[in-house]
């Protein structure tokens, strides 16, 4: 089957303008459970894209070490802390929210695996896994059927590797990840130059982004577009093909200036609302 593509023409059939008397209350809450000791900064990157994406409220989950760090970096955004010092030990939050981001900088310490197991078996609300968290599933492989349907996954090569084996060509890969969509009811985004969104038998190429985007970081502020899109009420399929979309146009906005080397996630962030703005004056 011949993909999809992600382009200006498929992205405005799903995009929505923001209400012009809307309030934080109903543009959606995002939880991003993220970060571990040295590596905050994912959570800190995933929650400023998340607030920066459009979302009325996200709050970040993260260990006690990072308190301070989310506090002083995003003011922005809430914070909760788990009872340990330096990784995610239980993952319990009395807040709402519309849609939750899981991985980013968690590590894989056996406290943080059992508690991303509890979580999973109690988590209803729509839900997209990144990065270590990705890496937990493969390691467990029977928690694949805890996920809500539709959950999205965002594996780079390797970590989609750990999760539905090894291929030995492009079009075993797509066979192998479009039978693995199919058997958990999941949508995966396989990222990559160029990235594809698989959804059962239908598969997105995304038409966005250039190698500028293949730095540190880059995957955490993807969650965060995808969770705050979430958050927002788009549709999990929606939300993977704005997301991807939106982050790879930063990308190709910010590139005329920063070039490929000097470019990194931040920028990303910090060109999130002119990649919006563009698709605002392409429907006028």
């Amino acid at each position: 089957m011949l993909p999809i593509p992600i382009d200006l023409k498929e992205i405005l059939k799903h995009y929505k303008t923001i209400a012009q008397h809307t309030h934080k209350g109903i543009q959606g809450h995002a939880l991003l459970i993220a970060g571990s000791y040295g590596k905050i900064g994912a959570a800190v990157l995933a929650s400023k894209a998340a607030i920066k994406s459009g979302c009325g409220l996200v709050t970040a989950f993260v260990p006690k070490c990072g308190y301070e760090i989310i506090q002083i970096a995003i003011p922005e955004v809430m914070v909760l802390t788990d009872m340990e010092e330096k990784y995610i030990s239980k993952i319990a939050f009395e807040i709402q929210p519309q849609a939750i981001g899981i991985g980013p900088g968690i590590g894989q310490d056996e406290a943080t695996q059992k508690a991303v197991h509890e979580f999973l078996e109690n988590n209803k609300i729509p839900l997209i896994m990144d990065a270590d968290a990705l890496n937990i599933l493969s390691q467990n492989k029977s928690w694949l059927s805890l996920l809500v349907s539709k959950t999205i996954l965002t594996p780079h090569p390797k970590e989609l590797e750990r999760l539905i084996g090894k291929w030995t060509s492009e079009e075993e890969k797509f066979q192998k990840t479009i039978a693995f969509s199919k058997e958990y009811n999941l949508i995966v985004v396989m990222k990559g130059a160029p990235t594809h969104i698989i959804d059962g038998e239908t598969i997105y190429q995304n038409t966005t982004g250039n190698a500028a985007l293949a730095t540190a970081g880059s995957g955490d502020v993807l969650t965060g577009i995808i969770s705050s899109l979430l958050a927002q009420s788009y549709e999990p399929i929606q939300a993977a093909i704005l997301g991807v979309y939106l982050h790879g146009l930063t990308a190709d906005i910010a590139l005329p200036e920063t070039g490929y080397q000097s470019f990194i996630a931040s920028d990303i962030i910090s060109n999130i609302g002119k990649a919006f703005l563009s698709l605002d004056n392409s429907r006028k």
